[in-house]
């Protein structure tokens, strides 16, 4: 499903999509049945790409240009051409004037976060604007043990209370919510609480749920069967 609506009812979605699957497909795909096929959906923010979007854009590209001396306009059509590559052809601009949402900006983005996780870029000027509120930078936070605050090398901090003398080992921590912290802003979260720790820090939310097979690849031991 290219694209599609999505209506709230009786607390659940219902989507309708623009075309109709090719069910001798969806069948193949899922062993044979049309029937609780899992699905992909990603809500679309029509607005035009935000003034806060475009400056962290450049300041991201400003921070690879000093790391690696590449010139910031070629960076920037650099990544161009990877959002339309990914996006079947889409274009994107983050001119005044552009016509891009701020989904499309946001994907955007995230391809230049992924990159600077990926070589380990160092983000300084571009770091305070990082959105720290949203689930994916705080999900490739923990998946490469970086501070969420600061950057710096992170443990894994459990933001729900598992209970003391807990054997952390025999845990299922896909059901805690967690959190790449350094041991500084780690011990700061616990002094002052949750609340004034998101509010000094502009974090809208702290801590996600994080998948089996991340947490095992980063190295968090734990009973993952229950």
């Amino acid at each position: 499903m290219e694209s599609g609506k999505a209506y709230w009812q009786n607390d659940h979605w219902i989507i309708y999509p623009d075309t109709p699957p090719n069910l001798e497909h969806v069948s193949t795909i899922n062993d044979g049945s049309v029937s609780n096929v899992p699905v992909h959906y990603e809500m679309i923010d029509p607005r035009q790409a935000r003034p806060r979007q475009r400056a962290l854009f450049f300041a991201l590209i400003g921070d690879i240009h000093n790391w690696s001396g590449e010139p910031t306009e070629w960076l920037k059509e650099y990544f161009y051409t990877e959002y339309t590559i990914k996006t079947a052809g889409n274009e994107i601009s983050l001119a005044n004037d552009t016509t891009n949402t701020v989904s499309d900006a946001t994907k955007l983005i995230q391809e230049v976060i992924d990159f600077i996780f990926e070589f380990n870029v160092p983000v300084n000027e571009a770091y305070p604007l990082l959105p720290k509120d949203e689930n994916y930078f705080q999900y490739e936070c923990i998946k490469h043990r970086q501070c969420l605050i600061c950057g710096k090398r992170a443990d894994i901090d459990h933001i729900d209370e598992i209970g003391a003398g807990r054997n952390r080992t025999h845990l299922n921590h896909t059901k805690f919510r967690l959190a790449a912290l350094c041991r500084t802003h780690h011990t700061e979260r616990h002094k002052i609480g949750n609340q004034l720790f998101c509010q000094k820090y502009r974090l809208t939310n702290l801590g996600i749920r994080v998948d089996a097979q991340t947490l095992k690849r980063i190295g968090v031991q734990g009973n993952y069967e229950q």
